[in-house]
C-alpha cells in the first residue's frame, strides 16, 4: 500500500511496554502491505547509536540535564537527516520508539525546568512533529519494576528511582492533554495482544486518511 509519509512515535514512562508495542504495530503494518521502518531513540543512525552509549550507560550524574538535551538534540538531526527524513519523503509509515516528547518529559520537566530550552533547540534543529503519537500509560511503579527485571546495561535513567517515574508519568500524560489532536493515550495494563489492538483502534482513522490521499 502507498500513500503519503506517515511518522508515529511511541511515548512512555520506563517499562511501559512502549518497545514492544512498536514493534509489534510495524509488524502489523508490513503484513497488511504496507512499506514501513520502524526505528529508535537515541539512535536509528550510526551516530545517534554512538550517542545512546553515551546517555543511557554509566552513573545517573554521568551528565547535567543541560548536556543531555545537547547529545539527545544532537542524535535526534542525525536520525532524522539520515533515516526518518528520507523515509518520510519516500512515503513510507516510520514508526520510532521515542521521539522529542521524551525529551522535553525527561529533561525538560522532570530534572529542572528546561523546557523552554528543549523547545527551542527543537524547533531551531529538528522542525518535525510526529504525525501521531502513542503514549502507552500505566503505573509508575509496575513500569519500574518492569524495567529493572531486564537486567539491561542501559539502566541510567531507571537509577534515578521511583519518584521520577511518577513525575514523568505526569508530565506525559499533561503534554498529551496539551497536544490533543496529535496525542492518543492507550492503557497499557492487561495483555499483550489487548494492548496492541487498542493502539491499532486507536492509528486506524490516520490510516483510513493516509490510504485516502
Amino acid at each position: 500500500m502507498t500513500g503519503p509519509g506517515l511518522f508515529i512515535s511511541f511515548e512512555g514512562i520506563d517499562g511501559s511496554g512502549k518497545s514492544t508495542q512498536a514493534r509489534r504495530l510495524a509488524e502489523t503494518l508490513r503484513q497488511g502491505g504496507h512499506d514501513v521502518l520502524h526505528t529508535r531513540e537515541p539512535g536509528g543512525s550510526k551516530g545517534a547509536e554512538d550517542i545512546r552509549a553515551l546517555v543511557l550507560e554509566g552513573d545517573p550524574d554521568r551528565w547535567s540535564p543541560e548536556t543531555e538535551i545537547l547529545l539527545f538534540t544532537a542524535a535526534r538531526r542525525d536520525h532524522l537527516e539520515r533515516v526518518i527524513g528520507p523515509a518520510l519523503a519516500a512515503g513510507r509509515i516510520v514508526v520510532c520508539d521515542r521521539f522529542a516528547d521524551s525529551t522535553r518529559i525527561y529533561q525538560g520537566a522532570t530534572r529542572g525546568d528546561l523546557r523552554g530550552i528543549v523547545d527551542r533547540l527543537h524547533d531551531l534543529m529538528i522542525g518535525r512533529e510526529p504525525d501521531l503519537t502513542i503514549l502507552i500509560d500505566i503505573d509508575p511503579d509496575v513500569g519500574l519494576s518492569r524495567a529493572r527485571a531486564r537486567k539491561g546495561h542501559e539502566e541510567r535513567f531507571e537509577d534515578f528511582g521511583a519518584d521520577m517515574q511518577h513525575r514523568m508519568r505526569a508530565a506525559f500524560l499533561d503534554l498529551a492533554r496539551a497536544n490533543p489532536a496529535r496525542f492518543r493515550v492507550i492503557d497499557g495494563t492487561g495483555p499483550e495482544d489487548t494492548i496492541a489492538a487498542r493502539v491499532q483502534a486507536a492509528i486506524a482513522p490516520a490510516l483510513a486518511a493516509r490510504s485516502a490521499a
